[in-house]
């Protein structure tokens, strides 16, 4: 089984290069933003073919259930800017009738992820202002975490019928945007804590 790891920095998963190194498995950095990763993503997926796309990075969370330092496993992702304004209303890419807007990962059954669940929207501007959070989370009740890659991730992944997981660590609240509350090192540690520990155990099934 071939696994592609994803993220759109260099950063989110430095601590766990040297496995991947050693262990001989493909890494991706894509760069920030659905744009990028679509790209970069496909690029590659022309290239090689894989039985299993790892999409990792950190995030946002909307609420308290899911703090800062907790580590996620995202079973569904949606472009969240995709569609159209009609005035005061928002109208859904479905709505239009032009396609989706929401992925669902897509887990081997031989792999058990002993994460929390979440549903994400991506972005592609964080949202740092108290009235777009509160239309957002009116529009997107379920949602509790945000990102700026994972739907773009999980979007190929459906194109190309392959099996696709996201995880993701939080690194903020999705507030009024405020630097000296964020914890990116702590989420940078607990993502790569749990991406080791997923290939030391998945290694024999992995490969």
């Amino acid at each position: 089984m071939t696994l592609l790891i994803v993220t759109a920095t260099r950063d989110e998963i430095l601590p766990s290069i040297p496995l991947l190194e050693k262990q001989n498995t493909s890494y991706l950095i894509t760069g920030v933003g659905m744009v990028a990763t679509a790209y970069h993503l496909g690029q590659e997926l022309l290239k090689n073919k894989y039985d299993l796309i790892l999409n990792v990075g950190i995030a946002g969370s909307f609420g308290s259930r899911i703090r800062i330092g907790d580590v996620v496993y995202i079973s569904k992702d949606t472009m969240a800017e995709l569609g159209a304004e009609n005035d005061q209303q928002f109208l859904s890419i479905e709505e239009l009738g032009f396609g989706d807007s929401s992925w669902t990962g897509f887990i081997p059954p031989h792999i058990v992820l002993d994460l929390p669940q979440a549903e994400a929207i991506s972005v592609n501007t964080t949202h740092g202002n108290e009235k777009t959070i509160l239309k957002i989370k009116d529009r997107f009740p379920q949602t509790e975490i945000e990102s700026m890659e994972g739907a773009a991730v999980y979007y190929a992944a459906a194109l190309e019928k392959t099996d696709v997981i996201q995880v993701r660590a939080i690194s903020n609240y999705v507030e009024k945007r405020n630097k000296a509350n964020w914890n990116i090192p702590l989420a940078i540690k607990n993502l790569n804590e749990w991406l080791q520990h997923f290939l030391e155990n998945h290694h024999t099934t992995i490969y």
